[in-house]
């Protein structure tokens, strides 16, 4: 096998939600001119570069209305919006809406804000700052030197079957309600990026800062979240899903002002936690039963025991071997341990729950 059979597959990226929806708003406006259907249409980014967007729909009646449509392509991140079809009908007002000279708002499937510490107002469509700007100037684009230029126009965005897409994301929980957030911050969706984990993170944040929150219950999934919000019974906004980003979390829960970090994770993401790896994902921080072994070992495993839990395939075989030899102490230890470096990390007292993977319940608590 040659070297070059050997190297990876670089990873597609795509683009975002805003960029699509500024490509299918340029469209619509000038089928509204009365343009013929251009097959592709090219759109400025914030970085200054342009890139093609093909189109799926377009048409409308040219005195009245105009639609366009494309469909997201987010490249090989594994995006709930990848293969939506994006939209914006426009028409024209007849008189300026609070001043502005296009007016924004939401079609089905595009959500609205309904809790404070977004970006976007409380009322307002679920569409962020960069994609407002992306919107307003393709637009501008295509109104340019048109006898047009200066009427008021409405642009409608929405996405076909947004409502059902918003469901399989943490929309609800951050207050946008209808369908799913317009976003994007360079147009561009990096695969597997760590922007969309870490921009959903300081937003669950400012939100439950804006509902006056203090404490934070962060989660690397939702089965580890469910079972200790059934025990803790917190406010909805008070949720926070970090995913395997614990060292950010744990930074951005001191930066927003709390005062109380509750951490619920399974034992595999606390042993990481224990033994300082920042970022448990596997592909970032890959477990090694040695390294666990050792852990046990300076929390008080016998050594001869220690070697041979060294062995172990994995840390859910660790964790077994533990249960069978009756050493909930050492586990409790581990909690413990994952506790002293998440505190270490946050500057905050910080609760541990330890969650087990098949039932799904809060077995341990380090405090």
């Amino acid at each position: 096998m040659s070297p070059r059979s050997e190297k990876k597959k670089a990873l597609r990226s795509g683009y975002t939600t805003g960029a699509c929806a500024a490509a299918a708003a340029k469209t619509a406006v000038l089928c509204l001119l009365g343009r013929e259907n251009p097959g592709v249409i090219d759109i400025p980014f914030p970085d200054g570069s342009r890139h093609n967007f093909a189109l799926c729909r377009f048409g409308g009646n040219s005195a009245e209305f105009a639609l366009a449509t494309v469909v997201k392509d987010a490249g090989d991140d594994p995006d709930v919006t990848n293969g939506a079809e994006i939209g914006a009908e426009v028409r024209w007002l007849m008189e300026a809406c609070g001043g502005e000279q296009i007016v924004l708002v939401n079609g089905p499937g595009v959500g609205v804000v309904t809790k404070p510490g977004l970006p976007v107002p409380v009322g307002e469509p679920a569409i962020n700052p960069v994609p407002r700007q992306m919107i307003r100037a393709a637009v501008a684009e295509a109104l340019a030197g048109s006898e047009h230029q200066h009427r008021v126009l409405e642009i409608k965005i929405f996405v076909r079957d947004g409502e059902a897409l918003a469901a399989k994301t943490l929309n609800k929980r951050l207050g946008v309600i209808g369908g799913i957030s317009i976003l994007g911050t360079t147009g561009i969706v990096k695969p597997v990026s760590a922007q969309a984990w870490t921009d959903t993170i300081e937003a669950s944040m400012q939100v439950a800062r804006a509902a006056g929150l203090t404490e934070v219950l962060l989660s690397t999934g939702r089965t580890s979240e469910a079972a200790v919000q059934r025990k803790l019974h917190l406010p909805e906004e008070a949720q926070v899903m970090m995913g395997d980003y614990l060292l950010y979390a744990l930074e951005a829960a001191k930066r927003h002002g709390f005062a109380q970090i509750h951490l619920a994770a399974m034992w595999a993401k606390l042993i990481k936690a224990a033994l300082a790896v920042p970022q448990t994902h596997v592909r970032n921080g890959a477990l090694e039963t040695r390294q666990a072994a050792e852990l046990l070992s300076r929390l008080g495993l016998d050594e001869d025991e220690a070697t041979a839990m060294a062995e172990a395939n994995t840390a859910r075989e660790i964790y077994e071997r533990l249960q069978r030899m009756e050493r909930n102490d050492l586990v409790t230890a581990v909690c413990r341990k994952a506790k002293v470096q998440a505190e270490l990390w946050s500057g905050l007292p910080v609760q541990v729950y330890l969650v087990t993977s098949e039932k799904g319940v809060v077995v341990h608590v380090a405090d």
